[in-house]
């Protein structure tokens, strides 16, 4: 589920395509997404799951992302 809308998210953020996003899609080299636009997708992503996420954390790829969800939600 949490994986689900991560990739929903980020095709609406990034204007990828859907296959294009699995868990060892990498931002930067995948997407070609820089700072900006990660920061437009864990904004969004914030206020979906209603955490904060720490920026510190190295999130290169879209399963970093899920498992740092998953892991604020326990």
């Amino acid at each position: 589920m949490v994986f689900d809308k991560v990739k929903e998210i980020i095709v609406d953020q990034l204007g990828v395509e859907e296959e294009d996003v699995t868990m060892t899609t990498d931002f930067e080299n995948d997407m070609d997404a820089d700072s900006l636009d990660l920061f437009q997708v864990i904004s969004e992503l914030e206020d979906e799951f209603d955490i904060t996420i720490d920026t510190d954390q190295e999130l290169k790829t879209v399963g970093d992302l899920v498992k740092y969800i998953e892991d604020t939600q326990k």
